[in-house]
This record gives C-alpha cells, sequence and structure tokens, in this order.
C-alpha cells in the first residue's frame, strides 16, 4: 500500500494448591480457557475438599485485561513474548527522512447504531467515496467521519469495529466516510473474532490485523509498559525482498503487495512483509543514548515484543502504527510532535529503528524464537 503524504505529519500471595489450579489456565486458549479450568477447579474441590467459593474468590483476584485496549489471545503473535530461543540477524537499517505514525481507526458499535451499506473504494487516492461493489452491511454512529484521500494524502486507514456481539471484529481498509449518516467504504477483510490469534486484518500490504500491535491511547504518556508487539511500514523499495522462491512475505502475513515483484528491491532474504523485528537482549537505553520517557518506553516494548513489517512506507520513512488519538495526546503530554524529520524523539525512533534485529526462527511453532518468554506472559482476557 502506498503512502505518499509527508504534510500533516503531526500489566497476593495464594494458597499453594489454589496457584496450583489457576497455574493449569496459563497458556490455554482463551476461547477454552472458562471451560478447562472450571473442570480442573471441580476435580480439584472433589480431591481436596477446597469449596467452590474460596475458588471463586481466589479467581477473582486474579489479574485479567479488557479485551477492547489488549486484544486476543495470549499466545497470538501480537502479545507473545521474545522468547530465550531467538534467534537475531542484523536487518541493517538506516536512518530515515522521516519518521511518521500511520493512523489506524477502532469503533465499538452499538446494538442501536444504524446499518450502513459498505462498498469498496472507487479509488486509493482522490474518489475513495465513489465505489459502488458492495460488501454488504455494518452498524455505524452517523457522525462518524474519516475524509477521502487528497492529491497528496492517501493514508491507508486501517480499521476494526467491534460488533455489539462483543466478539466479532469487521475490518476495513483504507476505511473513508465523506458524509454524516453516508455510506461506509474500504476493503473488508475476513471477520474475526477478538478472543482469537488476531492475524488477518486492514493491513494490505501484509493482510495482518487493523488493530492488533497498534499503539494505543495512554500507552506512550502513561507510567505502564507496552505489552505488546508493535508494527512498522518500511520502505519497501529500499529494505523489502522478493525473488522467484521468496514472494516477499512470511507467517504471520499472507500476502505482500501486488507490486512487489517490481518494487521489493531488498537484498536480504530474511526482510519481508511479516518479518518480526526485535532489539537484541545485549542491547540497553544507556548504549543507545536515549534521551525521552516515550523512547525509553518503546525501547522496552521493541526488546521484549518486537515490531512486525506490515506495509510499505513508499518512501524514505518509518512509520509506527497508532490509534486515532494518540497524535494529539502525544502532543499535548510532551509539547512536541510525534513525527518529523528532527528533534529529540526523532532522534530516539532513529536510534530505535537502527538497532532493531530480524528474529529469524519466528514461525507459528516458535512464536517469539521459542524458549522462555522474557516477560511474563498476558493475563486471561477478563470480558
Amino acid at each position: 500500500m502506498y503512502i505518499i503524504c509527508w504534510t500533516g505529519i503531526k500489566k497476593l500471595l495464594l494458597p499453594s494448591k489454589t496457584a496450583l489450579v489457576l497455574s493449569m489456565a496459563v497458556g490455554i486458549g482463551v476461547g477454552n480457557y472458562s471451560t478447562i479450568a472450571a473442570n480442573k477447579t471441580a476435580n480439584f474441590n472433589r480431591n481436596s475438599g477446597t469449596s467452590d467459593n474460596t475458588i471463586l474468590a481466589t479467581n477473582k483476584l486474579r489479574p485479567t485485561r479488557d479485551k477492547w485496549l489488549w486484544p486476543f489471545a495470549s499466545t497470538s503473535p501480537w502479545n507473545m513474548p521474545i522468547g530465550s530461543n531467538a534467534r537475531y540477524v542484523p536487518a541493517n537499517i538506516q536512518k530515515a527522512e522521516w519518521a511518521v505514525a500511520d493512523v489506524e481507526y477502532f469503533y465499538k458499535i452499538q446494538a442501536n447504531d444504524p446499518l450502513r451499506s459498505v462498498y469498496v473504494p472507487g479509488a486509493w487516492g482522490s474518489g475513495r467515496c465513489t465505489g459502488t461493489i458492495s460488501q454488504g452491511k455494518l452498524p455505524v454512529p452517523d457522525n462518524l467521519i474519516v475524509p477521502d484521500a487528497g492529491k497528496y494524502s492517501t493514508p491507508n486507514n486501517p480499521a476494526a469495529f467491534l460488533l455489539p456481539d462483543g466478539k466479532t471484529l469487521v475490518q476495513l481498509n483504507p476505511l473513508t466516510r465523506c458524509t454524516a449518516g453516508g455510506n461506509v467504504y474500504g476493503w473488508r477483510t475476513e471477520d474475526v473474532s477478538i478472543y482469537g490469534d488476531g492475524l488477518r486484518g486492514g493491513r494490505g500490504g501484509s493482510g495482518l490485523s487493523s488493530i492488533g500491535g497498534s499503539i494505543r491511547l495512554g500507552e506512550l504518556t502513561g507510567t505502564k509498559p507496552i505489552r505488546h508487539a508493535l508494527k512498522i511500514n518500511l520502505w519497501a523499495n529500499k529494505y523489502l525482498h522478493y525473488s522467484s522462491s521468496n514472494p516477499g512475505y512470511r507467517w504471520p502475513a499472507d500476502r505482500a503487495d501486488g507490486y512487489a515483484a517490481e518494487h521489493y528491491k531488498g537484498t536480504n532474504p530474511k526482510l519481508v512483509m511479516g518479518t518480526l523485528l526485535a532489539i537484541p537482549q545485549n542491547v540497553t537505553k544507556a548504549s543507545l543514548g536515549l534521551q525521552t520517557a516515550a523512547g525509553r518506553k518503546l525501547f522496552h516494548a521493541l526488546q521484549n515484543y518486537g515490531v512486525y513489517v506490515v506495509d510499505d512506507s513508499a518512501g524514505d520513512a518509518d512509520y509506527l502504527s497508532v490509534e486515532n488519538g494518540v497524535l494529539e495526546e502525544f502532543r499535548a503530554t510532551y509539547s512536541y510532535d510525534f513525527g518529523g524529520t528532527s528533534g529529540i524523539f526523532y532522534n530516539d525512533l532513529m536510534k530505535l529503528f537502527r538497532a532493531l534485529h530480524i528474529v529469524e526462527n519466528n514461525g507459528p511453532n516458535s512464536v517469539g524464537g521459542g524458549g522462555t518468554p522474557r516477560v511474563r506472559m498476558a493475563p486471561p482476557i477478563g470480558n
């Protein structure tokens, strides 16, 4: 996907037996967690005489997370930490002219939101709201407006809508709605469960999630660490590889750009759509000379979880994916912009990106490289 515009850049001490019961549930898929944990609890009660009320009271004390703010299974690639067996190879990412944010749009749909038609965009550039190919309907509040592209601005606008069932995510790209109450435009991808692995979505260059890996509101400005992987767009013409034996992508991506054969000119066959990049464990904040609080937060996220290549920046720029509103929040907190061509945060971003290495053994059976996770796993979803 092309992005042409450089303007407007604008995470008690428990009785040992109870702790054993809880530990049995760790790593179990979110969809089966409640049933399996309940069965193990019942067996433990019969064998030990521990009351159900005691177990229930203890379970309520166990940390959980909010699915909307921290989606997908604990074993999702977006939530798995880098492992002790990770094998790092140089990515050789150089200083870019621009550091930019790729803004993503997330909405929790209400049951009373009106159904509106969804169409394939009429164009990638200006004219997105002229499409006529129907993709069904979607409940959308009438006041939701996302402007059309312009001559110098063709944003990706990945979007995710959580339906009123609290489970289903509908994802579009590039989300566009030119008039209040009007039709909605954007290529619609397969619906996924917010409790699932979170792989597929509206990142057009890789097929990866619109919402997984996004920097959420409060994550760069709050006190808590970022506990998930991130997403990055790199200049495909400079970095991403394509050949007859290497189609420009790897797991967890399921595609490369349609123009990959002509425009992916990178020489490293390990650097493609879906590649996991991370900062090796021997690198420190001090060794990088990071100057900003946000840069130091990103350092820990990039070392503990890494960042997935999801799209083409189509120019000498590196993009991180952020939730709509993060740029304004960032500016209000730090009094400088997230992106640009200079400044202390730009300098920190360039240091971080140049420190990134490829985790070459990341895969479906060794997410994050496998072995012992660098940090604790994500807690179960609590809603």
